[in-house]
């Protein structure tokens, strides 16, 4: 009997949370039933995330799905971690893509697959224990017609990609491991001795002039007379000879309208971690992106060209920049013209990275009507990092920046460098980097403008330098309001080419 009445208790209590009417509490979340909360699941609970913006900007809900999943062990998937699992994540999408979409189940295993392409109403879900391992097999990605630092060009496809699709999700609580260091060269001097003979015992790969390794001969060639990272090659044959250096970011999202990724770690891509481009209503919420401190070229996220997103409650850790906002490079960038704009950084957490919080290089799209706030900054190279050069062009305002901690920031804590030439600040102070900043040239649509963009509420244990504005003669940094500012540094701040700087209760304690 004392059985029968729990079990009655029981059916009671779950009825009237199924009948519970949520109500925030402000924080994102509802005070009862969190977990099943009917509000987040219809994507209400982020709407806190665009209330009382200095711009205007449209609620951001989360996509909705059908309630339907499949089980990606029903298509023939083996999580044995030897077992290719490409043709399995192929039929379970298009399975469940010709049923109206739902949650695609990823079990706990070690998942190994060559490239995976979603498709519209897709939530690729994976449970805790879950790893999408992705092959080390350059002949598994063909190459693609795409854009990558700004530029059309070609590159590997990616690993996880999605390409004009509605309504797609990467949710749960597993990892996505994009196999990067098959792809990545190596400097020697961003490692360990005992990692740098790690590095020379991995197959196929060659040592350049004695403090650079380059994964395969073709990649050595590729790099030989290319523009950045566009090789120059002449027929089909050589772009395919040239490959292992045309490495992909590892989550490719391009013109997709609608997109959440929610809960999972993504790690060890080849180039860019996470590359949202020209996508609308997109959600980062909770995610971890991370890669090797001496990744080459391994952003953690790069959002390009993007309207309407929020990154929230994440974290990232990256060996290149860690929350970057793009809009495409010099003249292509401008032909395409789509700024990013609209967007919202709240409760992130960035480790090791070249910069913090980023705007460009690539930003000749423009950037504008950004908010960053709630952050903490912890061992990147450079705090807040804005950055570009002559030939940009494109417009950057309307940044607002608040309550943001930093400690232990190697070179400068606040940083506008207008003569951007690919290296991170450190390796800029140390090769004596000292560029003409008083020689004024012709203002053209190349010419990059940063205007009005508002910073407040900082406080910064430990930085390099300050700040350091370095804007152009003929372009000027303008409309910078610094109020409430608190930073412990072993150089003062430089301003050079800054006008209508404000200040307001700004204390810089040199060491």
């Amino acid at each position: 009997m004392k059985r029968l009445i729990s079990l009655l208790l029981l059916g009671m209590a779950l009825s009237a949370s199924a009948q519970h009417k949520c109500e925030h509490n402000g924080q994102g979340e509802c005070k009862e039933h969190k977990a099943n909360c009917q509000h987040k699941a219809k994507g209400q609970c982020y709407k806190r995330f665009t209330k009382d913006l200095p711009f205007q900007m449209p609620e951001v809900q989360a996509p909705q799905f059908p309630d339907r999943q499949v089980n990606l062990k029903d298509f023939g998937a083996v999580g044995d971690g030897i077992t290719m699992n490409t043709e399995a994540f192929a039929k379970a999408i298009d399975a469940l893509s010709q049923q109206g979409g739902g949650r695609l189940v990823v079990p706990a295993g070690v998942w190994h697959t060559g490239p995976v392409v979603l498709k519209s109403n897709i939530n690729l879900h994976l449970d805790m224990g879950a790893v999408i391992l992705f092959a080390a097999d350059e002949s598994l990605y063909p190459l693609i017609n795409t854009s990558f630092e700004g530029l059309d060009t070609r590159r590997c496809q990616s690993p996880l990609s999605a390409n004009g699709c509605e309504n797609i999700a990467i949710t749960g609580q597993g990892v996505i491991d994009g196999n990067g260091q098959y792809w990545r060269p190596v400097k020697r001097g961003k490692v360990t001795d005992a990692q740098w003979k790690e590095v020379l015992k991995r197959p196929g790969g060659l040592e350049m002039k004695k403090d650079y390794w380059v994964p395969s001969q073709g990649y050595a060639d590729a790099e030989q007379g290319a523009n950045m990272n566009v090789p120059n090659a002449k027929d089909e044959a050589e772009w395919n000879h040239f490959k292992r250096f045309l490495r992909p970011v590892m989550v490719s999202l391009v013109s997709c309208k609608n997109v959440l990724l929610q809960g999972v770690i993504f790690q060890n891509s080849p180039a860019w971690n996470l590359h949202p481009l020209m996508c609308e209503n997109i959600i980062i919420d909770n995610v971890l992106a991370r890669n090797p401190s001496y990744a080459q070229n391994g952003d953690a996220l790069d959002l390009e060209s993007c309207k309407n997103a929020l990154i929230v409650n994440s974290k990232f850790d990256a060996g290149d920049d860690g929350i970057c906002i793009k809009s495409g490079k010099d003249k292509d960038g401008r032909l395409r013209g789509k700024p990013c704009e609209n967007v919202v950084v709240d409760g992130c957490t960035v480790f090791a990275g070249h910069g913090g919080f980023v705007v460009g290089s690539e930003m000749s799209g423009g950037v504008r009507n950004i908010l960053v706030k709630n952050c903490q900054f912890l061992g990147t190279d450079v705090g807040l990092r804005f950055k570009s050069t002559r030939g940009r062009g494109g417009i950057v305002e309307n940044i607002f920046i608040r309550d943001i901690s930093m400690t232990d920031i190697k070179t400068d804590a606040i940083t506008f460098n207008m003569y951007y030439g690919g290296k991170s600040v450190a390796e800029m102070l140390a090769d004596g980097d000292n560029p003409d900043n008083t020689t004024k040239q012709p203002i053209t649509e190349e010419t990059p403008i940063f205007r009005n963009i508002d910073i407040q509420d900082i406080v910064c244990n430990g930085a390099g330098r300050a700040m350091e504005f370095n804007g152009l003669p003929e372009m000027p940094i303008q409309g910078i309001n610094l109020k409430n500012i608190v930073i412990k540094a072993k150089q003062d701040a430089s301003f050079t080419n800054a006008e209508n700087v404000t200040k307001e209760n700004v204390h810089i304690t040199v060491e």
